[in-house]
């Protein structure tokens, strides 16, 4: 679209996400409304969301009952002070969440977003150690490729490399592994390099000393890597370290959770409980910001206690537990369990992987890889040599927002992740535009 001088005035006076303001205005997109699967720009194009607005829109944009239950709360309470009390409807969401939560997990601080309960989490376990007597145990142990939010402790567990440099040095205390992805070509199957890459965080709890570790932290599947998608033994082979060490097991669930991968968590679909996991993205369906940490409930015991001696979990934000973004979070969790979208996700996303699977066609897919409702299409310049092409994954970008169609593109590899509510008609007509990009990004690079 053409954006009038006023519009590109105002580009220029802010920063786009992870995007230089040139290439921005070389094609800009100003969104006026989105319905369903689709937006629509400020001059009345449609385009078809392929990513649920990055991750966030699992019910579609604007579904009416997140919204209805948005209203109503409006009218009743928009805020409620988080030190000094708390609210029927934050009550509500969280015995909600530990409900549907795996496991033990239902003592649950609720945040305005996932960068927030990353750090919620970090701090928790550090605190959490240090008042049951292990006051040494604050390491973390987590993959490069990671990504686990932008503020300093979530970036210093991430593995981003150049995302993070411009803020080095970073937080001390956080260690890294290789995701199996990394040795894939080196093993004569993808459960070897399972095993391997697993045990890799026992290595490195060891040479670091365990009472010196708290945590790992791993995202289930790994969105920036491309979809980096372990086995279940692998998140097994995770969960035995962590009991073997006296070291927490933490899912970044922000992007996974809430029916994503065909259970409400990716824990249920790898079969794997971790002992917290933090939550946020599609938790509010894109209304109010949101997220929560979710832990085992034995856990909160060593937080209370006498005040005065610092038993309390000295960690809060101004909107932690808004009336909003609570409202929001029940509406969502409810039409996730009574419209059955994880079984939904779990079908589509088959669908979804076969229609995908026919773009080998072209010679530069290796692999269509993930779980329910997020996918990955690995591109490489041709399946003998199965070099990367990063070309071809710049190229898309522009062709697919040509065709249409907004998808998570990186160099090598792309995303497709859309709403758990989508139609098979519809995985057809978004399958189709990833076909005609695709074929437009081919004949660009030839």
């Amino acid at each position: 679209m053409q954006l009038d001088d006023r519009q590109q005035r105002l580009v220029q006076r802010t920063f786009m996400d992870y995007q230089a303001t040139e290439s921005f205005l070389d094609n800009p997109i100003v969104v006026s409304r989105a319905e369903g699967l689709y937006y629509w720009d400020a001059d009345g194009r449609r385009y078809f969301d392929a990513i649920g607005g990055i991750f966030v829109a699992n019910l579609g944009h604007g579904h009416p009952r997140v919204v209805e239950a948005v209203k109503r709360q409006l009218d009743q309470m928009s805020f409620s002070p988080p030190m000094h009390g708390t609210s029927d409807i934050a009550l509500d969401f969280v015995e909600r969440v530990g409900q549907v939560a795996p496991g033990a997990l239902n003592f649950v601080k609720p945040f305005s977003g996932g960068s927030e309960s990353m750090e919620a989490a970090m701090k928790f376990a550090r605190q959490y150690f240090k008042q049951s007597d292990r006051p040494h145990k604050y390491k973390f142990v987590s993959r490069y490729l990671g990504y686990h939010g932008g503020t300093f402790g979530a970036m210093a567990a991430s593995g981003t490399g150049k995302r993070k440099t411009p803020f080095e040095p970073q937080m001390p205390g956080f260690v890294k592994v290789y995701p199996p992805t990394y040795y894939r070509d080196r093993f004569d199957n993808w459960e070897e390099c399972n095993r391997f890459c697993a045990q890799m965080f026992e290595d490195a709890i060891v040479n670091e000393d365990p009472d010196t570790v708290a945590g790992i932290i791993v995202e289930p599947i790994g969105n920036t890597g491309g979809i980096v998608t372990p086995t279940n033994e692998y998140f097994h082979i995770l969960r035995e370290i962590c009991d073997r060490h006296d070291v927490l097991l933490i899912y970044d669930e922000i992007i996974t959770g809430w029916g994503r991968t065909g259970s409400m968590f990716a824990a249920e679909t790898f079969g794997a409980i971790p002992d917290i996991i933090c939550s946020g993205k599609a938790l509010s369906n894109g209304t109010v910001p949101l997220g929560a940490m979710i832990a085992r409930e034995d856990m909160a015991e060593a937080f209370r206690g006498d005040p005065a001696a610092g038993l309390n979990f000295a960690h809060g934000h101004t909107y932690a537990g808004s009336p909003l973004g609570c409202a929001a979070g029940l509406a969502v969790i409810d039409e996730i369990v009574e419209q059955g979208l994880c079984e939904r996700a779990r079908a589509m996303g088959d669908y979804l992987a076969q229609k995908l699977a026919g773009l080998k066609k072209y010679g530069v897919v290796r692999e269509v890889r993930g779980r329910g409702l997020i996918r990955g299409v690995e591109l490489v310049k041709d399946t003998a040599s199965m070099e990367p092409f990063p070309e071809l994954g710049m190229a898309l970008k522009k062709t697919a927002l040509e065709n249409g169609l907004i998808l998570r593109v990186d160099p090598t590899w792309f995303a497709v992740v859309p709403a758990l509510v989508i139609a098979q008609e519809e995985v057809d007509e978004m399958c189709g535009l990833i076909e005609q990009s695709l074929a437009a990004a081919l004949e660009r690079v030839a």
